[in-house]
């Protein structure tokens, strides 16, 4: 089976036999990856751009694992939904012509990401990194307590229309703490605007410094560290992190299906900033989601390419099928 995960990072492809039953042992998969994320053109994500990378690299780990063919593959990649029409019109014929392959995943990111932490569990994944969505889903499409079953999104809207609670709000929210104490408002944190300016320069500057800027996301994602470092000493910082941790938790909360053994799973750079955020928000994840087991994601997005390629496989794929979100294609 072959993996791909196309993200905001880079690509990366996995290749591994396919365990004989369902949670069976699998070996290790041989792994590529690169930094440069795929190519957005006017069609979506380029195919042919992403192809052109992604089969050497699969020959090769085919290769090295001494198997010829491939019986199914998994692509998950970022903007899938709204952007992989290119994808999804050519990656088929170029797989199947390419390792013989006979069935297709074309799945989202966020699907990959549930895959690799929870497997084929009910449950939810939250995935927060500059950004922050969460995903929920009943394998087994049984709609109970209200949840319509399939699979549930929250947020993941952006940086001007959501990702609550995300490293990007996280820091802007820091920086206008920040502003607040520099104007002398109510509300603002002087070591929160001693950070700002020893990190990014004079706070009257920081304008001219952002707004202009393209990736302003990640910019505001790189100061949520130090709103973490300051939240043991700093009311206001520490209130910051309460306020994502509930933003967090409310996510979770609406697509967690209410389901007997349920899990929350946290995977992303953000649950790196470790207590100051993960000891609130397991606070209130207990008070939202009392029966759910919270837990660290299991694996990571080519783990789940590689967990849906093997289910797929096997003819043991209970994840929800989406037209949108997880679309299974036939190769013959």
């Amino acid at each position: 089976m072959l993996g791909i995960d196309s993200g905001g990072s880079g690509v990366r492809v996995g290749a591994a036999c396919v365990a004989p039953v369902s949670g069976g042992s699998t070996e290790k998969p041989l792994t590529w990856s690169s930094p440069t994320p795929a190519a957005v053109g006017e069609h979506g994500i380029d195919a042919a751009g992403l192809l052109s990378r992604v089969l050497p690299a699969a020959r090769e780990l085919l290769r090295g694992a001494g198997v010829p063919r491939v019986d199914a593959v998994c692509v998950g990649a970022a903007g899938m939904a709204s952007l992989g029409d290119d994808l999804r019109a050519t990656l088929p014929d170029a797989l199947a012509d390419a390792f013989g392959a006979r069935q297709l995943a074309l799945a989202a990111d966020a699907v990959t990401a549930y895959a690799g932490a929870l497997g084929q569990r009910p449950g939810a994944v939250v995935a927060a990194g500059t950004g922050m969505i969460a995903l929920g889903a009943l394998p087994e499409g049984r709609g109970t307590d209200g949840h319509p079953g399939g699979w549930r999104r929250a947020d993941g809207w952006g940086h001007l229309l959501g990702d609550c609670g995300g490293g990007a709000w996280i820091g802007r929210a820091g920086l206008e703490a920040a502003m607040r104490a520099y104007d002398g408002r109510e509300g603002g944190s002087r070591p929160l605007l001693e950070r700002v300016e020893a990190v990014l320069g004079p706070a009257a500057q920081l304008p001219g410094q952002l707004y202009p800027r393209p990736d302003r996301p990640a910019v505001l994602a790189s100061f949520a560290p130090e709103v973490g470092r300051l939240a043991d000493a700093d009311p206001v910082a520490n209130g910051i992190l309460r306020d994502a941790a509930r933003h967090i938790a409310q996510a979770a909360e609406a697509v967690c299906p209410r389901v007997e053994a349920a899990e929350v799973a946290l995977t992303g750079g953000l649950f790196r900033m470790g207590a100051p955020l993960l000891t609130p928000l397991h606070r209130e994840l207990t008070t939202r989601l009392p029966e759910a087991r919270v837990s660290e994601a299991a694996g990571d997005p080519l783990d789940g390419a590689l967990c849906v390629a093997s289910a797929l496989a096997r003819n043991d794929l209970r994840l929800p099928r989406d037209a949108a979100l997880l679309h299974i294609v036939d190769l013959g």
